[in-house]
């Protein structure tokens, strides 16, 4: 915790009685944030202001601009304002970071909503409670005395203290009451301890309890704008982990028993056979944000040492309306791109390891080619997201039904256009080219480090070669890299000339004066990014590229003349987006692989 600024004070204000509108408009009216004329009015209006509202909450509402800085007074601004004034630490609270469970032990919800407080990090010799009243004192003596530890305040959003006050101890008690209805750790822990006397129950997945905690998972996972969530079971404890711009972050600790209930509620959801733990299994969820768009969720289990481990990957519908620019294709790429795609027939190929964002640049594809005069058709291992437009097959390899037979299948069908979700055989890609051959336009993923080394693994796969020169349209391959918050991101001075040339490698790109670094905010939970954006490689199957190809070809010839005819490796692009401030160069070298040479 940072340390309290300066204190100064309230003017006129005694400790110990809570704060009102009419009582912190001199202070403000000091600091420049409202006009004096504003203010009059505001006091004139301010038996209307007074009620259930805190009167931050009331002052935010009206709109207001500060005179001195022309920003609008946001709560957030007027919280971090009362915090200085007041001489306390401001912190917004992120519900990730907080142990629910730790504080559900230090105070009841009734003493925290009584009085407006809200316990959000307990140590062993310390307690920080968050207040959006910093007058009021009389219960901090109090608590240190029942707790024997120290108790410091700090001020946060009213709003925030009201709706986790609600939430935090809610979600304790749910966990708290399942724990004392089950009994035993979950079955498969190949070590699992026996307890003498204790009762051999085990949880409900329909207990309300447990429903209540995966409602809350979910919730806060869309908020937190999780890609994938992953309940991980331990020999005591079970751990929740959320993946946020492609990295895990531990969230919560539940015990055992409960862990082991939510997997069995969510895998009911999912329509799974919830009484088979030995063998892995897969399930889908539809579900509603709070502001009522819907969700799908990919559920994927795996027995482990301690239990059942379960994934769920969020799809978020979004996804298929997002353009291009969101996606962080660059004109001359996306206009080259848009030319592959708009072939009538061939292959295009989408690369790259998993979690780079193939499927969405498929997808998002698809949706705008999937027009009334056309008949989009995919075979998908497993679906990804159910899109109206497309006709989806799913692969089940249970009855011979693989990507080969799903394209003879697809064939049949009158298609246009066709997605195969990866080419992992050489049943596969020859369907492919049968597909492309026959005049369909084919697009499928392949898992490569670049484009010209897809060219290369058909060829591994037994493909030959004049006929991939007949049906190859062109090659993407694609990393995704995090995005600099831009709240918070501050410019440095230009990174050294060795960094520089080992980014953008073999070109002489020339080395920006300025770049920016990650600081980290409370916008972006202190990692300095926010979102990411896709870095990309185009490979167009140009004629000095064809000529390239042959049953013995060699990479670098062809990497030599794909980059004649425009092609940027996936640190070039990198570099751009370094260059005008998207991301950082650290990140570009993380994700994206050397150019070879």
């Amino acid at each position: 915790m940072e340390p309290a600024p300066t204190p100064r004070t309230l003017p006129g204000w005694p400790v110990g009685h809570r704060l009102s509108v009419a009582g912190l408009l001199p202070a403000l009216i000091e600091d420049g944030l409202i006009a004096r004329d504003e203010g009059q009015r505001i006091v004139q209006q301010a038996s209307l202001a007074a009620g259930a509202l805190h009167p931050l909450v009331s002052l935010s509402q009206r709109a207001l601009t500060a005179p001195s800085t022309g920003k609008a007074l946001t709560l957030e601004g007027l919280t971090e304002w009362l915090a200085q004034r007041s001489g306390l630490p401001y912190l917004r609270i992120d519900p990730l970071k907080v142990d629910f469970a730790r504080i559900a032990e230090v105070m009841s919800s009734q003493y925290a909503s009584r009085h407006g407080i809200l316990p959000v990090s307990v140590r062993d010799h310390e307690v920080v409670v968050a207040t959006a009243e910093p007058m009021v004192t009389d219960w901090v003596d109090e608590l240190s005395g029942l707790l024997r530890r120290e108790v410091r305040r700090v001020v946060a959003n009213p709003q925030d203290i009201a709706r986790y006050i609600v939430e935090f101890f809610s979600l304790a008690k749910s966990v708290r009451d399942a724990q004392r209805r089950g009994g035993a750790g979950p079955a498969g822990n190949f070590e699992q301890l026996v307890e003498l006397g204790q009762g051999g129950r085990s949880l409900d997945a329909n207990d309300r309890h447990i429903v209540t905690i995966v409602d809350w998972l979910w919730q806060y996972a869309f908020e937190q704008r999780a890609s994938d969530i992953h309940l991980e079971p331990r020999r005591d404890t079970g751990a929740v982990r959320f993946r946020i711009d492609g990295v895990l972050h531990t969230v919560y600790q539940v015990p055992a028993p409960v862990m082991a209930a939510m997997t069995s509620r969510i895998k009911l959801l999912g329509r799974m056979d919830v009484v088979e733990k030995r063998r892995p299994q897969d399930g889908r969820v539809k579900t509603r944000m709070a502001d009522g768009r819907e969700v799908e969720l990919r559920l994927s289990t795996l027995p482990t040492a301690f239990g059942e481990k379960l994934v769920m990957r969020i799809f978020d519908p979004e996804v298929l309306q997002r353009s291009f620019a969101d996606l962080g294709f660059a004109p001359e790429d996306l206009t080259r791109w848009s030319r592959m795609t708009a072939q009538p027939h061939g292959i295009v190929l989408v690369t790259g390891p998993t979690g780079s964002g193939k499927t969405t640049t498929l997808y998002a594809t698809l949706r705008e080619l999937a027009t009334d005069e056309v008949n989009v058709c995919t075979v998908e291992d497993p679906i990804e997201m159910v899109e109206p437009a497309f006709n989806q097959l799913q692969v089940q390899t249970g009855i011979d039904l693989g990507f080969a037979e799903g394209i003879r299948a697809l064939m049949r069908q009158d298609p246009d256009i066709i997605m195969v979700g990866e080419i992992r055989d050489l049943a596969t890609a020859e369907m492919a080219v049968q597909a492309a051959l026959t005049g369909h336009l084919v697009l499928a993923t392949l898992h490569t480090n670049d484009a010209p080394s897809a060219i290369t693994r058909l060829l591994d796969l037994g493909v030959p070669a004049f006929l991939l020169k007949a049906t190859l349209v062109g090659v993407l391959a694609q990393r995704l890299v995090r995005s600099l918050c831009a709240h918070c991101k501050a410019p440095t001075e230009a990174p050294a000339e060795a960094q520089w040339e080992a980014l953008t490698r073999p070109y002489r790109a020339r080395r920006p004066q300025t770049v920016w670094k990650a600081v980290g905010c409370m916008e972006c939970r202190n990692t300095g990014y926010a979102g990411r954006a896709g870095l990309y490689e185009l490979l167009e199957m140009s004629e000095s590229v064809r000529d390239c190809v042959t049953d013995t070809l060699e990479l670098e010839p062809l990497r030599d003349a794909a980059m004649r005819e425009g092609m940027r490796p996936l640190r070039v692009s990198g570099a751009l987006k370094v260059a005008s401030g998207q991301t950082t160069i650290e990140e570009v070298l993380r994700t994206a692989p050397a150019a070879a040479r």
